[in-house]
């Protein structure tokens, strides 16, 4: 009787921390586009969005004309991204990652930790201000 106390016990253990675990994914989203600013230059957007991904510690790790591929490395997380602009737009799209719980549910939707969420958020708010004092006098 002792035994299968213990064993239930255990198993409800795992049961909630699954849970919890479950419980830090959210829907993978690619962010709105960042509009651009009239006026703005080539140079100065692409030095505006690298130093967005910089600030926020993603290393570039290839460069085309219109495309940026950038990573992020956090303790044991990676996550891929692609940042595609022109003088209208800016789009960051998620490429890949690693010990982020990206999955697919039942229905096919991506679900990602909700870190990497805030971890774009924060770029395209970076990237926001960097294009309006890209523009101050």
């Amino acid at each position: 009787m002792r035994l299968s106390a213990v064993a239930l016990s255990v198993f409800a253990l795992l049961a909630f921390s699954g849970n919890v675990h479950a419980g830090r994914t959210a829907p993978l989203v690619d962010p709105a586009p960042v509009s651009v600013p009239a006026g703005t230059t080539q140079d100065s957007l692409v030095k505006d969005i690298k130093r967005a991904l910089l600030g926020r510690g993603w290393t570039i790790t290839a460069e085309r004309p219109g495309e940026i591929d950038s990573t992020l490395f956090i303790r044991d997380h990676e996550a891929k991204i692609r940042v595609t602009y022109d003088l209208q737009s800016v789009r960051f799209t998620y490429v890949d990652s690693k010990n982020l719980n990206y999955r697919l549910d039942r229905k096919g939707k991506a679900e990602i930790h909700g870190n990497y969420l805030g971890w774009i958020k924060n770029l395209t708010n970076d990237l926001g201000v960097n294009l309006q004092l890209s523009q101050s006098p």
